[in-house]
């Protein structure tokens, strides 16, 4: 049983001794000249104005963690699409208190002023 494997280890050793290659070869082989134009930082072709070390704001934040939690629970609506015929009415109505819920998570929300940026 184990020699059936054997190909498979032997590409996961391949693999790991090129990318341990490549990675050495470059740091090696690799010019450096560090001149503080190279040093400082590209944002998206302007120069960069005041340090990068600025404090953002904690709305900012959770923003983002909203968008990542009704982004991922939008995810769920299209493996349910997909079996929709088989899940027959019992699936539309799980899936309707599922959105009902996430409906009532995302009034909570706006009521509470989290979506406001100013």
């Amino acid at each position: 049983m184990i020699e059936s494997y054997l190909p498979v280890l032997v590409i996961l050793l391949l693999s790991a001794f090129i990318g341990a290659a490549i990675i050495v070869l470059s740091t090696v082989l690799a010019k450096r000249n560090p001149t503080p134009i190279k040093l400082m930082p590209y944002e998206c072709g302007m120069d960069p104005i005041g340090g990068a070390r600025q404090r953002f704001s904690v709305k900012f934040f959770i923003i983002g963690m909203l968008f990542i939690v009704f982004d991922i629970e939008l995810i769920f609506l299209f493996p349910w699409a997909k079996i929709y015929d088989k899940l027959m009415f019992f699936g539309f109505i799980e899936m309707l208190v599922f959105v009902v819920v996430l409906l009532a998570g995302l009034i909570y929300v706006w009521k509470k002023g989290a979506l406001q940026w100013e």
